[in-house]
């Protein structure tokens, strides 16, 4: 970790601005009324690389892992906006509640973790979170995501029954390569609005979100509707996992 911390980061600021040019140029050529949101996925990185991003002026981050969250977000500044987007186990729920600038929770797959969320933010007495319901438009068993066939039920239980999520869209994974997984959620967009009528006025008010699209497809995501893409080692470079042995 200190050998990180003193690497020369100056690569970050400019792979930053490659990528934020990019989706600006994307958002001009299809005439988007705003730019997609841009993720900086920060996870298994020290937090010098994302201060080196956050002195460029950016501030939304994404971490997959709870306690990593947790850590840096005691460690950071506090104006950073915290996007959750790893896969989030029900016994987690009230430790990531309890950050207080944690803005969007991504990957909500199932009514037991809506409910333990829902839980966990009435006893950090916090007012609403921002969720998203992750969608498998893959089929791969390795990854989470609820069925398409389950994303209206979904979405309907957490508008009905717990008062302090939000919900905001959708996301998806997908599987690489596959621009397919992208239509499918696009699909599964048209299927809430259509069943759900608090979804339906995001939609009209032009916030409804579709989280899809990371690093090597992050342009193709936007072109098939994306609003929000979830980018970390075309910024940060590649990341590097303790060994096991």
């Amino acid at each position: 970790m200190r050998d990180c911390e003193m690497a020369d980061l100056s690569f970050i600021p400019s792979a930053l601005l490659s990528v934020q040019e990019t989706v600006d140029g994307i958002t001009r050529e299809l005439n988007l009324p705003k730019p997609p949101r841009l993720v900086a996925i920060s996870k298994t990185k020290p937090n010098s690389y994302i201060m080196s991003a956050y002195e460029s002026g950016h501030r939304c981050f994404g971490e997959n892992y709870v306690q990593e969250l947790v850590n840096k977000a005691n460690e950071l500044p506090s104006d950073i906006q915290w996007h959750f987007v790893g896969h989030l186990q029900s016994n987690k729920c009230k430790l990531i509640a309890g950050i207080p600038n944690l803005t969007m929770v991504e990957t909500v797959d199932s009514v037991k973790i809506a409910q333990y969320l829902d839980k966990a933010c009435a006893q950090h007495g916090r007012a609403r979170l921002n969720v998203l319901v992750q969608v498998n438009t893959s089929g791969e068993t390795a990854k989470s995501g609820t069925d398409p066939s389950n994303v209206c039920e979904l979405a309907r239980y957490i508008v009905d029954t717990c008062p302090r999520l939000a919900l905001s869209g959708l996301m998806t994974i997908g599987a690489p390569g596959d621009m397919g997984c992208f239509d499918v959620l696009a699909q599964c967009k048209r299927q809430v609005v259509e069943a759900v009528p608090q979804a339906a006025e995001l939609d009209r008010a032009g916030v409804f979100e579709l989280s899809m699209g990371m690093s090597a497809d992050y342009a193709e995501a936007i072109r098939r509707g994306s609003t929000n893409v979830r980018v970390g080692s075309t910024i940060f470079g590649a990341r590097a996992y303790a060994s096991s042995g």
